[in-house]
């Protein structure tokens, strides 16, 4: 039970570091919940991972009916993340990286932060609930269900931050998916595969 919950703490922690140190400053969107909590902090000045927190509770409480542990495992993941990513804010000016290099290395920390998360059953927000009832329900892989939800918001978000933060919100998210499926990916027989 304690390593299940550091793997989720170190995991809001990633999250947390990727959101800010890297994708705030330049605008970037991620996908899914934290993306629509960035749209918001962007356009009306809100707390992201208050956004999230209250936005996350209609799909919370379509897990607590549909797959119990799953929300009682979950519901440490959002208050988590949701933390993390409010705290490490007065992060958000601390480095200056080039916008290329903030899209990769915040996918990357976004990414292995979501996966950890999953990896402990445990998700930051709505969309990756919602994603990983489908997957359990349907068979889906869980990293590729968010692919697709962080595409819908950042379609969203576009007329918000432009055409330049947009196509390297591309690029982050496509980070993120890329290493949230390599620590989602099962084998048959139990193990991780890595392609």
């Amino acid at each position: 039970m304690m390593r299940v919950f550091g793997i989720i703490v170190l995991g809001s922690v990633f999250v947390g570091i990727g959101i800010n140190l890297f994708f705030v400053p330049h605008h970037f969107l991620d996908g899914g919940m934290i993306g629509i909590g960035l749209i918001a902090h962007y356009w009306f000045g809100f707390k992201p991972g208050l956004t999230i927190i209250l936005l996350s509770v209609p799909l919370y409480f379509l897990a607590f009916m549909k797959d119990r542990a799953l929300f009682y495992n979950s519901i440490h993941g959002l208050w988590l993340s949701s933390l993390m990513i409010d705290f490490f804010y007065q992060w958000h000016m601390m480095i200056n990286i080039p916008p290329l290099m903030s899209a990769i290395f915040g996918g990357a920390f976004v990414g292995i932060g979501i996966g950890l998360m999953l990896r402990g059953n445990s998700a930051t927000g709505g969309s990756d609930l919602l994603a990983q009832l489908i997957g359990k329900s349907f068979g889906f892989n869980v990293g590729k269900l968010i692919f697709a939800f962080d595409s819908i918001v950042l379609m969203v978000g576009f007329p918000i931050i432009g055409t330049e933060a947009f196509l390297y919100s591309l690029l982050a998210v496509s980070t993120v998916g890329f290493f949230t499926t390599i620590l989602t990916h099962h084998n048959e027989d139990g193990g991780f595969s890595f392609h």
